[in-house]
């Protein structure tokens, strides 16, 4: 009984944390559009820099610094693995904001609709996962808004290929991940630190950094990038040890949701009917998946129940006659 409330404590702790992570993702173009006219490229640099350093003092107030850094020094397996990470979120990042700065703003959207569903694939062939009816229905809805995405796009869409399946393959790689959520963003971060400094500095230099913008408010924004970057990732880590890559991926479909909604709305940037009918459908398919998850609480809910009531019965003493 107690092992079956620390799995759905776990689970809805996970849970929680997936939903956040998601809502900060969706509204974070709000911040990305106030850091203007500080180049991209130089946004990445500081980006990166400022989220290793950001991790290494927050996992040191949390767990102690020579805690943060021991695992890393000591295991080998361990370094590779975020090594590998390191290279494919930052390569997520680069590739957003280059495609969003070169007009390819429809295909960076259908990658972050995509990405979610290769996940969920990802759960189903690495991990053997299970899929419930309800987000069976959820993942056939997802296809078909993709589908109509792919269609109606007319070419072949390498750039959202490319953030779907770099995030995807970060995210089964962060599933077996031991380490503590801020541990790991900054064993993920610190190899690029140092290539990104170097830049950081030579950019300055030339006069074609942040500092020389022009703008102090913008460069002051910018140095919460670090903070703003790290916080949405140490809640995904958190989230992808307690939850199956199923249910993960799905929850990340409110991500492009809410920004699609900014891009409507706040940015007035153009929506035909193609991307509202495939926006409408992954809509529907996440209706299916919420069903999904109030269906599967509510089992979860009986059988802790059930459990219970028959760990009272085993502990009544039978009488003596």
């Amino acid at each position: 009984m107690t092992q079956i409330k620390n799995e759905k404590k776990r689970y809805l702790s996970g849970l929680i944390a997936a939903l956040g992570c998601s809502i900060l993702w969706g509204f974070l173009p709000i911040y990305w559009q106030s850091l203007k006219p500080i180049d991209s490229q130089v946004i990445i640099l500081y980006r990166v820099a400022l989220m290793a350093v950001c991790c290494f003092f927050l996992s040191g107030i949390t767990i102690g610094f020579k805690n943060t850094l021991m695992p890393f020094v000591s295991d080998k397996k361990l370094i590779l693995q975020h090594f590998i990470a390191g290279l494919l979120i930052t390569a997520n990042w680069s590739l957003y904001i280059w495609a969003v700065n070169a007009n390819y703003v429809i295909q960076t959207c259908m990658g972050y609709f995509l990405e979610p569903l290769i996940v969920c694939i990802f759960g189903v062939v690495l991990y053997k996962e299970r899929v419930n009816r309800h987000k069976k229905v959820a993942l056939a809805l997802a296809v078909a808004g993709l589908c109509v995405m792919v269609v109606g796009y007319g070419e072949f869409p390498a750039i959202a290929l490319g953030l779907a399946f770099s995030f995807a393959i970060y995210a089964a790689i962060k599933k077996n991940v031991k380490t503590s959520p801020l541990q790991s963003l900054f064993y993920e971060t610190i190899f690029l630190l140092p290539i990104a400094l170097l830049f950081i500095t030579k950019l300055e230099l030339e006069g074609n950094g942040a500092l020389t913008s022009g703008i102090n408010t913008r460069f002051i924004l910018l140095l919460f990038s670090g903070l703003l970057t790290a916080l949405p990732l140490g809640l995904f880590a958190f989230a992808a040890p307690r939850l199956p890559l199923i249910t993960l991926g799905l929850t990340e479909y409110l991500s492009p949701s809410i920004s699609l909604v900014l891009g409507i709305f706040i940015f007035k940037e153009p929506f035909d009917a193609i991307q509202f009918s495939a926006f409408v459908f992954i809509w529907i398919g996440l209706v299916f998946f919420t069903f999904g998850e109030v269906v599967e609480n509510r089992d979860n809910k009986s059988t802790l129940d059930a459990a219970s009531d028959e760990g009272l019965k085993d502990s009544e003493v039978t009488p003596i006659e």
